[in-house]
């Protein structure tokens, strides 16, 4: 039976906080983790640890912050850990073939997509982009292409119709933790799969310009994105003159298309704000002014009457 003793645990954001959590409650020896160095944040713009990091030292793990792994120091400073295994989830650096090949064991990626589907920095909201209805954890064996590695073990997650970037996170970093903790518990029993590369997409990174709504799509593509960016970056759009993010929406299945421009404002009222779109209509339903706090259309109506139609 192959001993796990030391695990060096690498990741960032929120959503590599559960798997270090789990490995912690689970009793598994953690001799380092690593994360992205710490980044301004606030309005005040200070420094903040990430929110591994922040785990980390409540444990007194050791924690290591290097700005590349491809440096030479760097590498033979993880190499004298001596670790039997690297776990990575949402870590932010790549990881060059030394690295890949220092720990005994190798390294693992808990990912946010049922690979191959998608591959990149953002599966979680590309999945909710393309409208898939289902997504999930895959944890594999780390290679040096691009989560190109051998699956080792796959959870699916069910999308409902009503998911955000936020939601779907969350559900994903708590399977991904359960997932992480199974697939060490069966490690002699994991059966490695092959990537089939016909079957895969690419999860770009998510880009600010990106959540401009053009109102020549559909209600149903419009929102999808709404939802995939909240809580960032937040959708956008102009609505007759007036700047607003857009926070919730819903196709209006009670109306019918008009011949109306996509883009105009058909009905203002406690219902929502109906926007014609390219196909369909979108129900606004919970929205921001700049400088304002999110509120839902009802809150909006009362401040802005010439809104109601």
């Amino acid at each position: 039976m192959t001993e796990i003793k030391r695990i060096i645990f690498a990741g960032t954001p929120d959503f590599a906080v559960p798997s270090l959590a789990a490995l912690i409650a689970a009793g598994y020896s953690i001799c380092a983790v690593y994360t992205q160095p710490d980044r301004p944040a606030g309005r005040g713009r200070k420094l903040q640890a990430s929110p591994v990091k922040q785990l980390a030292l409540k444990h007194d793990i050791p924690v290591y912050q290097p700005v590349t792994l491809k440096d030479p120091e760097a590498q033979a400073q993880l190499q004298a850990l001596n670790a039997d295994l690297m776990v990575v989830a949402a870590y932010g650096l790549l990881l060059p073939q030394v690295v890949l090949d220092t720990p005994r064991l190798g390294c693992i990626n808990v990912h946010a997509s049922l690979l191959p589907r998608w591959r990149g920095a953002a599966p979680i909201h590309r999945a909710l982009l393309a409208g898939d209805e289902s997504s999930g954890i895959t944890i594999m064996k780390m290679a040096l292409g691009l989560d190109t590695g051998d699956m080792l073990l796959k959870a699916e997650t069910p999308v409902s119709p009503e998911d955000t970037g936020q939601t779907l996170h969350d559900k994903l970093a708590a399977s991904g933790a359960d997932c992480l903790i199974q697939a060490l518990q069966q490690w002699d029993n994991l059966s490695p799969e092959v990537q089939d590369e016909t079957l895969t997409c690419y999860a770009k990174k998510l880009d600010k310009a990106e959540a401009q709504l053009d109102w020549s799509h559909s209600a149903e593509q419009l929102q999808r994105k709404i939802r995939a960016f909240n809580p960032w970056p937040v959708a956008q759009a102009e609505i007759s003159g007036l700047s607003l993010r857009i926070w919730q929406a819903q196709v209006a299945t009670d109306e019918s298309d008009s011949k109306a421009a996509p883009g105009t404002l058909l009905r203002g009222n406690k219902q929502g704000l109906d926007i014609q779109t390219g196909a369909g209509v979108l129900r606004l339903l919970h929205i921001q002014q700049a400088g304002k706090r999110p509120m839902p259309v009802v809150d909006f109506l009362n401040a802005h009457p010439e809104f109601k139609i």
